[in-house]
């Protein structure tokens, strides 16, 4: 909300005696915002849509194969909230700057600024909610912080519903008014709600700012020094290891949230204690503190993919099974065409057979004649083979022909040298009788 010229009488000192801007509205001097801040919202809500849909992918897949844990469950509930802020606040909030003039119904003008809000509180809430869970996981790191379904449910739609409730306020006294020849979302509270707004503007940043986060960091402190005293020689060294993980990964979020949120809640509480001839906050404060809030957005998928191991290997567990799916409809496809070949090269071969045994049947019987011809010139073949082969050798490793005498003798009675059954006498006798030839 943004403040507007025109002074309206007031009860309370505290409020700004001035109307003000809902639903995003602002305006602005110069013709280059309305270029620059647009451009800002919409490439931010394109990245921080892509993230958050891939962070949301990997704890539904993660959820699919194991038990539902109730840190998965509150980071799921954050992304919920930037989705539904990219999707339902960011888009308006960059129309409305694009042109001022720009009326978007009755609807978007009462629930703009308190959609937005209920979004932003009930990540805060969140946060709180998953800084005590992360304290309860790194006391005992072995024992698992399993909670029901239905717990989990209701801690999440309690959450919700108190976020839901705390900006009410904005939403009764939001309302569409002519000015001039156009119709804008102003803040008009009447003399009678001057004091519950009071009240209001004083406990609506305590209750969904301060407290949340001081009990935040309050229990990652103690998570952090449950991580510290615990000695690195232990049996659950791995589980010691992911809830120190599981702490940073969580504080970062909490620390870049107070950060990039604070702004806004200057700008706020500039707004709303104001005094009557007090500056307003320029428009370059009151469009960069918008831009940082929104901008959580984006940057809570980006912390969770490069602090947490698990999201990093369910990412890729979530690409391989995206790109498996489009392997096998491909595989399929080839495979039913691969099936196609084989069958109609299966009725091509059948038609053949079919043919062969056709043409066999009309052809008359062999003659005996002409299979003996082919063995015959089957014959001189290898004969001539041999010869050839035989020549060869003959060529490269001469015969001596004394040594072609010894084995042509040797070789003329094979039968009687390795049937004989007693070899020794034949040799005894052979060696007498050239004996007696010795003494003749």
């Amino acid at each position: 909300m943004e403040t507007l010229g025109g002074n309206v009488s007031t009860t309370d000192s505290s409020l700004p005696i001035h109307t003000l801007y809902a639903g995003g509205f602002l305006a602005l001097d110069t013709d280059g915002w309305t270029v620059i801040i647009p451009i800002l919202l919409i490439v931010m809500c394109f990245l921080g849509l892509v993230g958050n849909v891939c962070v949301i992918a990997v704890l539904l897949y993660n959820a699919s194969k194991s038990k539902a844990s109730l840190i998965h469950s509150l980071i799921l509930n954050v992304n919920v909230s930037d989705l539904l802020l990219l999707v339902f606040s960011v888009p308006f909030r960059a129309a409305a700057y694009w042109k001022s003039s720009l009326y978007l119904g009755w609807f978007v003008c009462k629930t703009a600024d308190w959609f937005t809000h209920t979004c932003m509180s009930a990540k805060s809430f969140t946060i709180a909610i998953a800084a005590r869970v992360c304290f309860m996981y790194a006391s005992d790191p072995a024992k698992q912080v399993n909670i029901g379904h239905l717990l989990i449910f209701a801690v999440l739609t309690c959450s919700w519903l108190v976020a839901a409730v705390l900006p009410l306020p904005e939403w009764f006294f939001t309302d569409a008014r002519q000015i001039q020849t156009s119709l804008i979302c102003l803040m008009n509270i009447p003399a009678e709600a001057q004091e519950i707004m009071g009240i209001f503007v004083k406990l609506y940043p305590i209750f969904v700012y301060c407290i949340p986060f001081t009990l935040a960091f309050f229990n990652f402190w103690r998570a952090y020094k449950q991580c510290q005293h615990r000695g690195t020689k232990t049996q659950n060294l791995r589980n010691q290891i992911r809830s120190r993980g599981l702490t940073l990964m969580l504080l970062s979020v909490t620390v870049t949230f107070c950060i990039l949120w604070l702004p806004e809640w200057v700008f706020w509480l500039w707004i709303w204690h104001k005094p009557a001839n007090g500056p307003s906050p320029p428009q370059a404060f009151v469009a960069i503190a918008q831009i940082l809030m929104f901008s959580m957005s984006c940057v809570n998928p980006l912390i969770f993919m490069v602090m947490s191991e698990d999201f990093k290997e369910g990412f890729k567990d979530v690409w391989k099974r995206l790109t498996s799916k489009k392997s096998l409809n491909g595989s399929d496809i080839q495979d039913q065409g691969a099936m196609d070949i084989q069958d109609q090269g299966a009725m091509d071969i059948q038609d053949q057979g079919a043919m062969s045994s056709d043409g066999m049947a009309d052809s008359p019987a062999p003659d005996p004649e002409s299979s003996e011809q082919p063995a015959a010139m089957g014959q001189v073949e290898q004969s001539s083979s041999q010869q050839n082969f035989g020549s060869q050798d003959s060529k490269e490793n001469p015969v001596l022909p004394d040594v072609e005498q010894f084995w042509n003798e040797r070789e003329s009675d094979p039968a009687d040298q390795n049937n004989d059954p007693i070899p020794w006498e034949h040799q005894e006798q052979g060696t007498e009788v050239t004996e007696q030839n010795t003494k003749l």
